[in-house]
């Protein structure tokens, strides 16, 4: 939805691993040396590994777009709750082997003639294998067996193993592992992101979706970011999906501290202060830096502030008041006239927040609506386009 409101192509933040929108950080860059070294070499294991979200599946997929699929035949699992019978049965599927009422001798003799069919053609094997923590010890080594298929001294099969960090755990310290350890030719742990690294990768998934300079993004929020997320590129996304959502929802221009801590925040269960409607438009007076599609700085301005029992709202000047009575009984009226003034502002602050939040509810159903409109639109257009033709 946010996209849309923004005019981007695509959503820069989606959580679905896409190599359109790879990145290159420190830690992927070593990553993708060790991935190209182990695919030169043609043999072996190679193993990645990483915390949850920290780009493994996006790296290989980057490596497999930019690969030679004319000398390269790859295949690919991501289910691995699988018992040593099945993992060679769901390798072969991948590969398009016909695996129907074959039992393990049949399959594993199959397999083998795939193997050197490729090889014959002048194509080597590679299977990459994702969550690899959830496979048993009996698993991993059926995929060591695998490996062992040679033509002329030359291996048939190459394998990545891709794992969260208790599979490097798993890897180092099993002793019904040690064959497998010996055949691994590079090993590489995913760190997450430099908190330098967090700003360059967020205008970078920016600028691939089409990014023309809306919405406007102060270069303070990105050590907030990196704080919250640990430069880690998933939570990253999914903190970024959350502020450009609100940023649409409040039809905001400019995406600011205030913002992100307004999300923040709601992502917390707490209470959620919605934002004053000119700030929303960018139409602020303090002087911040803000990212433009041109790269460049500019400065915005916002209205002073100041705290109204934990709220903050705009003020005009800041006023002083002097207390000078004669006696307790004045003291005590000034006192309760200041209550009472203060009761008020705070009522008056509650009164537009309220109006703010009707305000926004009906943004967001008529985003929505009108989102559904389209879709709709749309979906008729391709009818009647097919009946035309």
């Amino acid at each position: 939805m946010y996209e849309t409101f923004y005019g981007l192509n695509s959503r820069p933040f989606q959580l679905t691993p896409d190599p359109h929108y790879y990145f290159e950080s420190l830690t992927h860059r070593k990553a993708l040396s060790y991935l190209g070294y182990g695919l030169a070499q043609g043999e072996g294991f190679i193993v990645i590994t990483g915390d949850v979200g920290a780009g493994k599946t996006t790296l290989v997929s980057h490596l497999m777009a930019t690969i030679d699929r004319a000398r390269l035949t790859a295949g690919s699992i991501v289910t691995t709750r699988l018992d040593s019978k099945d993992i060679v049965r769901v390798a072969a599927t991948n590969f398009d082997i016909d695996t129907k009422g074959m039992d393990k001798a049949q399959l594993l003799s199959a397999f083998e003639e795939f193997l050197h069919s490729e090889a014959r053609a002048g194509r080597r094997c590679l299977l990459i294998v994702d969550e690899a923590q959830n496979l048993p010890t009996d698993s991993l080594e059926e995929l060591r067996m695998l490996s062992n298929f040679q033509l002329g001294g030359q291996a048939l099969l190459q394998i990545f193993l891709l794992g969260q960090p208790e599979f490097r755990d798993m890897l180092q310290q099993s002793d019904r592992l040690e064959q497998l350890r010996q055949r691994v030719i590079a090993h590489h742990h995913l760190d997450p992101m430099e908190s330098q690294e967090v700003e360059p990768y967020i205008m970078h998934r920016l600028t691939k979706s089409g990014w023309a300079g809306r919405p406007q993004i102060t270069s303070d929020i990105f050590s907030l970011l990196f704080d919250e997320t640990g430069g880690v590129p998933r939570k990253i996304n999914t903190l970024m999906s959350r502020v450009m959502l609100m940023g649409a929802v409040e039809q905001a221009e400019l995406i600011d501290l205030s913002l992100v801590r307004r999300v923040l925040a709601d992502l917390k269960g707490e209470e959620v202060e919605i934002a004053d409607p000119d700030a929303a438009a960018g139409r602020v007076t303090e002087e911040r830096p803000v990212w433009e599609n041109s790269n460049r700085d500019v400065s915005v301005k916002e209205q002073p502030q100041t705290q109204v029992e934990g709220h903050s709202e705009p003020v005009s000047e800041k006023r002083e008041e002097t207390i000078s009575s004669p006696n307790a009984e004045a003291e005590s009226n000034h006192r309760l006239l200041a209550h009472i003034d203060m009761m008020t502002s705070k009522l008056a602050a509650l009164e537009s927040r309220l109006d703010n939040h009707e305000e926004s509810v009906h943004r967001v159903l008529s985003m929505l609506v009108e989102w559904v409109e389209n879709d709709i639109r749309s979906k008729e257009s391709y009818v009647n386009a097919g009946r035309a033709a």
